[in-house]
């Protein structure tokens, strides 16, 4: 759920509306961020072109998130 704590990086995580069942479709964001230096923890749906992204801390300094590093992969055009 959306309170539940940013404990990793995602992997290869496809992003679906609510409610929707099936394969993903062109437009059904898939984010990325399990390589080295990658921070991405956490990505809700809002709408189409719309998503909450919670980036995990820096590494020195939990009290920061000065950067961000991730991949988005399924876009579909003017998107």
């Amino acid at each position: 759920g959306s309170d539940d704590p940013i404990a990793g990086n995602v992997s290869k995580h496809t992003v679906l509306p609510g409610g929707y069942c099936g394969q993903p479709k062109k437009g059904h964001l898939i984010f990325d961020a399990c390589f080295e230096s990658g921070n991405l923890g956490r990505v809700d749906h809002i709408t189409e072109f719309e998503y909450d992204l919670f980036i995990r801390p820096d590494t020195c300094n939990p009290r920061f998130r000065v950067w961000f590093n991730f991949t988005v992969e399924n876009v579909k055009e003017s998107q």
